[in-house]
């Protein structure tokens, strides 16, 4: 019999706590809870779980803090904040600080449970061999067998999720990918209006790759409509990769 999921819910509001609780019970994950940021971040340094559940307004250690220190311990584990905190700015950053994911509260149980079920669906695919081929764009190769990304043979340090972001722009090289159709192939689920995580994503993907490949602009903006990847980078005179008005501007 497969050994239960893990998943660490860090919520200082007992009614929610439990009702997450509850429902990731009943569906046969392993349930870790935590009332305050220390406490979650002990449990998660000492049991590992395969998924996190993050408020971020949090007594001790607040969800910014602990986000950015799960992210430096393990950049694979899916986090997913639910906060009460809605505005742009507070989605982008938790986005850009590592977080996967962001829920804003109110939010159905439903939704939550199929967030967490694709995230974890995507993490266990990413352990067995996927029988995906590596893309090859000289001097970046990018392999789904390591989930990473290579740029003259050295690592480009992608996250699980930027890599999926990568892979699936990639795959589709040369054309344009909407915005809504690279959510539903990477997150696994429909974009809601006002998301903001593909342009997240992207932007993180760009930097990693100019960092390692300062004059090789693989990814494109195509305005109005996504991205596009270019196995042969910096050809295309109508779109370029830095200055889509959408993108949040977030440092």
């Amino acid at each position: 019999m497969p050994t239960a999921q893990t998943v660490l819910v860090v919520e200082d509001d007992d009614a929610i706590l439990e009702s997450i609780n509850y429902q990731l019970s009943r569906a046969g994950y392993r349930v870790l809870r935590a009332t305050d940021g220390n406490q979650g971040l002990r449990l998660f340094q000492s049991q590992r779980p395969d998924l996190v559940i993050l408020d971020l307004m949090l007594p001790g250690i607040d969800g910014w803090r602990f986000t950015e220190q799960v992210r430096a311990e393990d950049p694979r584990v899916p986090v997913i904040v639910c906060s009460a905190r809605t505005s742009e700015y507070d989605r982008v950053h938790g986005l850009e600080l590592g977080a996967d994911d962001y829920v804003t509260k109110p939010f159905s149980m439903k939704e939550l449970m199929a967030r967490v079920n694709a995230h974890l669906r995507r993490a266990e695919l990413h352990r067995q061999p996927s029988g995906r081929t590596a893309i090859d764009a000289d001097p970046l190769r990018i392999d789904p067998e390591q989930v990473q990304a290579y740029a003259h043979g050295q690592s480009v340090g992608l996250t699980p999720r930027e890599f999926e972001v990568l892979y699936a722009l990639a795959r589709n090289s040369g054309k344009p990918m909407p915005r809504s159709r690279l959510y539903r192939e990477v997150w696994g689920y429909e974009m809601l209006a006002g998301d903001r995580s593909v342009d997240v994503f992207v932007r993180k993907v760009r930097q990693k790759l100019a960092r390692a490949l300062p004059d090789h602009p693989y990814i494109q903006t195509h305005y109005g409509v996504g991205y596009r990847f270019e196995l042969t980078p910096g050809q295309d005179a109508g779109a370029t990769p830095d200055d889509d008005p959408q993108e949040p501007d977030v440092t």
